[in-house]
């Protein structure tokens, strides 16, 4: 009988202890398939660095900034590209790679614009990752051909570094006459549409005036310009011409 007590009290603890282990084991199962539970990764694209971190921190994931580019149109320090993409299925921890808009533009080299025509000019500009600034135009027998180039209102030289984004000023020659140009119509574009349009008719871009609200500036759109269109209005090379936009 004494046999019969130790060998159940046994059985019992062996019991005791299988549940134990089993209960143990169940709940670090369930602790690790929580800890390894799938996150949505956000969509951080477009907003500041600072606040992307706290959003990836408060989603108990991790970053690093793998590269800088700089596009003058987009908030500096903002996200411009993450990997994984927003939406994507990772596990908890997982490293958010970034790239930012940098704070600063980089230098570029000014290309040598000297002697050769106002469109050559304004496609060699673009390519540098400058802008062609204000048209200015002087007696010259070389009729729309570059002079001299400057930076507010200073001489620059071919091979100089400058930031990325700034706008070149050109000096051309409006013929030894002084050139008269058509005055283009206007009419419905937009603020960039109308000033690539007068820089491609050797006019520069004058005052700008909204009327109205106006709740996108990219969506207003010309209804009045100063000097008026006309089918057979001309003005002198490289006058300005203001213009009235609405939305």
């Amino acid at each position: 009988m004494k046999f019969v007590k130790i060998l159940g009290a046994n059985l019992f603890a062996i019991v005791v202890v299988v549940v134990l282990i089993l209960t143990i084991i169940s709940l670090g199962l369930n602790s690790y398939t929580r800890h390894g539970q799938s996150l949505t990764v956000p969509d951080i694209k477009g907003i500041p660095i600072k606040d992307a971190i706290t959003i990836l921190e408060q989603k108990k994931l991790r970053y690093e900034v793998i590269d800088s580019l700089y596009f003058d149109d987009k908030p500096k320090l903002s996200i411009l590209e993450q990997n994984p993409q927003p939406q994507s299925k990772v596990k908890e921890g997982r490293i958010i790679y970034l790239t930012i808009n940098s704070d600063a533009a980089p230098k570029v080299p000014i290309p040598n614009l000297i002697d050769v025509s106002l469109r050559q000019a304004q496609a060699m500009l673009l390519a540098a990752g400058l802008k062609t600034g204000q048209l200015i135009y002087k007696p010259d027998i070389a009729q729309n051909v570059v002079l001299e180039q400057q930076v507010s209102g200073q001489s620059v030289a071919a091979g100089d570094k400058i930031a990325k984004g700034t706008s070149i000023d050109l000096v051309l020659g409006s013929g030894l006459e002084g050139a008269e140009v058509p005055i283009p119509d206007l009419t419905g574009l937009s603020l960039d549409e109308a000033g690539n349009l007068l820089q491609s008719s050797s006019l520069n871009l004058g005052a700008v005036v909204y009327q109205g609200v106006i709740k996108d500036s990219t969506q207003a759109k010309v209804f009045r310009q100063q000097p008026p269109y006309s089918p057979s209005a001309n003005v002198t090379s490289g006058q300005p011409i203001d213009l009235f936009l609405k939305q």
